[in-house]
């Protein structure tokens, strides 16, 4: 990867690897993280928003291996749960539009065993052309041994999944939705589904036994090539990440600086990510503070959208 991209990436890896003790600093100017707002809608014109995010940060990824990494944790028709398979399908087009060589699907979900059941029952099978081809299983791919950059915690080697670790740019695409441990769940905490299932069982308890905001940034340390995509067109509030509400927040929101896109997604859903343990921990320029992002689109003032906190999690109600 060159620019932009590689620049990034290498610092979103950094600062996970940094994580639970970086020094936040602010960004020198021309060299903020740059994150991207965009109304959308879960219809055709999510295509055309795919491409001007992706455009506008000039991702290069001509002739590079893509991976998607969307969230499928369980099944509810009347639940905002897994990242909606149009918003997959509308990101895998515009990767291709930019000329990769191949863009793939992976996920390996922490409850459910049959993976392409729930993707089947998500809608993927109909929505995706070809899905079952391009999809990999993270829970039963073949693995790799890691040890964790940095890492001074319980957690400091993973067997990972090959089919992640060669892919040359990895991204994410989370579904916005407030969480019952970690307060919220977006890119970061979306690559939870890249540990696989079948060396650490369901529902991988050795992240939650390390502590899960330790085992965020550890997982995000074995990755410094990532971009995210949030689908935030419908979000879940309240007791998420599967049993909480429908939210419309009408956005997708993208960067290659996963700290200050999902921070900047806490600020949409109108929560402090200053007050996100994962988030401030991994804060080494200053990204959970909205002056040191360079914010294109849409304001976050013009799309805030609070969503309801477990009682226990009002605190972190963004003033």
């Amino acid at each position: 990867m060159s620019g932009p991209l590689n620049r990034r990436g290498l610092l979103a890896g950094t600062a996970a690897a940094a994580a639970m003790g970086g020094c936040a600093r602010a960004p020198r100017p021309g060299e903020e993280p740059r994150v991207t707002i965009l109304r959308a809608k879960y219809d055709q014109g999510l295509f055309d928003v795919m491409r001007r995010l992706l455009d506008e940060h000039q991702l290069d990824v001509r002739g590079k291996r893509v991976l998607l990494k969307p969230n499928l944790v369980e099944f509810d028709p009347g639940a905002a749960i897994n990242t909606e398979p149009v918003f997959v399908l509308a990101a895998m087009e515009a990767f291709r539009s930019r000329g990769a060589s191949h863009v793939g699907i992976a996920e390996g979900p922490g409850h459910r065993r049959p993976t392409l059941d729930l993707a089947e029952a998500a809608g993927y099978f109909r929505t995706v052309p070809d899905f079952e081809r391009l999809f990999t299983d993270l829970n039963l791919d073949d693995v790799a041994g890691v040890k964790l950059p940095g890492q001074a915690r319980r957690l400091d080697f993973l067997y990972l999944p090959k089919t992640a670790l060669a892919c040359d740019l990895l991204v994410s695409l989370p579904k916005m939705k407030t969480h019952h441990w970690a307060g919220a769940t977006l890119g970061m905490k979306n690559l939870f589904g890249l540990v696989p299932g079948a060396v650490y069982g369901w529902p991988k308890n050795v992240l939650h036994w390390a502590g899960i905001h330790q085992s965020i940034a550890a997982v995000n340390s074995a990755f410094p090539r990532m971009f995210t995509l949030v689908d935030g067109v419908e979000g879940m509030e309240g007791n998420g990440p599967i049993q909480g509400r429908r939210k419309f927040a009408g956005v997708v929101v993208g960067g290659g600086d996963r700290v200050a896109v999902d921070a900047t997604c806490c600020r949409i859903m109108g929560i402090d990510p200053g007050k996100i343990d994962y988030l401030r921990s991994a804060d080494t320029l200053g990204q959970t503070i909205e002056a040191n992002v360079r914010q294109t689109g849409e304001p976050v003032r013009a799309v805030r959208t609070p969503f309801q906190l477990l009682p226990q999690f009002r605190q972190l109600r963004l003033a």
